[in-house]
């Protein structure tokens, strides 16, 4: 089997770069610089993509035969340009599912008791705190998710089973009732739901789709989180809209763009839950992310279709250079 250079563009978990090591030649690349990252896949078989790709990093990429993707969000790589070369692009679907599910159910605990605020409170205030203190119980209450795949699906199912939500749903590449959800529009569901979950990817059709006047329908009370996309929501329609109370609070982990800035609007924003991108990140789906990216980018190299292959139409001309390239050396 031939011997290939691949990079990444952050470091994995290390049990993932000693099995790339254990066949090729790997390395992650030394900063987040654009032109360190266009000098290195210049030389690369593959590549290991964490973090967002420049829109024309595959034109310094004469070598590379394999792209992966570190978890599910596409809008990290341009896929039209790789398929346009003939380079596979494979992603995880289910690597990340089980800790972003537990991340929506954690913070719609904290939202829901507003207990962010109220341990602020008791800090600053001691005892004293307890007065006027209020929050809600989910239990009955309706789970509204907008966007019914697997993280969605899965948040339902933790929600429905820990506590009898109600769940509509809503997905605008799948708009027919689905197993589990009672399907809706987007409108209907803000107007009643009491919690509402994005799961939306990036797209031209998503991007800002939740604006002033569908966060104005909002229930009293009800709370917003995301941890999909930063640009599905309008930053300064939310920020006027908690200041409105509507929503009445929220959980954001995904930005636009990112990272956030220390002197962003938001670190002033009251009733906001702020966390840094971290929804999918645990000990636990760190390791499956590293290890199954890293799996996938093997079975690439060799000509083994990966489990989830982003742009198939390109896999016969990948198997062509494949050959072509290891006849020539």
């Amino acid at each position: 089997m031939s011997r290939f250079r691949i990079i990444a563009t952050n470091p994995l978990h290390p049990d993932a770069e000693a099995l790339l090591r254990q066949s090729h030649d790997y390395d992650p690349v030394p900063d987040g610089d654009p032109d360190t990252l266009k000098r290195w896949i210049a030389e690369a078989d593959g590549i290991i993509v964490r973090t967002k790709l420049p829109d024309d990093i595959f034109a310094a990429a004469p070598r590379l035969l394999s792209c992966v993707r570190h978890g599910v969000g596409l809008d990290f790589v341009p896929v039209e340009a790789a398929t346009e070369r003939n380079i596979p692009v494979a992603n995880l679907l289910e690597a990340n599912k089980q800790a972003v599910v537990e991340y929506v159910v954690g913070t719609a605990l904290l939202l829901a008791r507003d207990l962010s605020g109220l341990e602020q409170r008791f800090r600053r205030d001691g005892w004293s705190s307890r007065a006027g203190y209020s929050g809600f119980e989910l239990a009955g209450k309706t789970l509204g998710v907008v966007g019914c795949g697997r993280i969605g699906r899965g948040v339902a199912q933790a929600m429905r089973a820990a506590f009898g939500m109600n769940v509509l749903g809503y997905d605008v590449t799948s708009p027919q009732n689905q197993e589990g959800f009672t399907s809706v529009s987007l409108t209907d569901l803000f107007a009643r739901a009491d919690v509402i979950t994005l799961h939306l990817p990036s797209t031209p059709e998503t991007r800002g789709m939740i604006g002033k006047e569908l966060l104005a329908t909002m229930r009293e009370r009800a709370i917003l989180i995301n941890a999909a996309r930063g640009d599905l929501i309008d930053e300064t329609a939310l920020r006027d809209g908690l200041a409105q109370g509507r929503p009445a609070a929220a959980a954001i982990d995904v930005f636009e763009p990112e990272p956030l800035t220390r002197d962003h609007v938001f670190f002033e924003t009251r009733n906001l839950f702020l966390t840094p991108h971290i929804a999918g990140g645990t000990d636990e789906s760190a390791l499956r992310m590293s290890m199954q990216s890293a799996e996938a980018m093997l079975r690439i190299l060799q000509g083994e279709r990966p489990a989830s292959l982003v742009n198939p139409a390109v896999w016969e001309a990948h198997l062509a250079r494949l050959s072509a390239r290891q006849a020539s050396e």
